[in-house]
């Protein structure tokens, strides 16, 4: 149980983290850029798989588990999260016909 897993030992953890923190950077620049509602909401989710890899492979590397629970908390909250933003998402379809999020901006009083 001590034992980092070969794939992962041969993969330094440096890369890891260069490639955690590309994925995060494409997330963040697909919600500040994209106006799609859909979109929006995989950047969101791409985003938090980032940040899973990382704590899966520091909690690899450093032979401690708790990372990997951490993990499956996120992976819950982000269940629930889709569950309730494409609840949302498709009743501002439904109501608007459209899930560009400038238009969303009706909706003030």
């Amino acid at each position: 149980m001590n034992e980092i897993p070969e794939v992962i030992r041969t993969i330094p953890l440096n890369l890891y983290l260069y490639f955690s923190t590309a994925l995060f950077c494409i997330g963040i620049t697909g919600v500040l850029i994209r106006r799609n509602a859909i979109i929006i909401f995989m950047c969101i989710e791409l985003m938090l798989n980032s940040v899973n890899l990382l704590l899966t492979a520091f909690s690899a590397y450093r032979s401690d588990p708790n990372g990997q629970i951490f993990v499956f908390f996120i992976m819950a909250v982000a269940a629930a999260e889709v569950a309730v933003g494409l609840a949302i998402i498709v009743m501002i379809y439904r109501n608007l016909r459209t899930t560009d999020i400038n238009i969303l901006n009706k909706l003030k009083w």
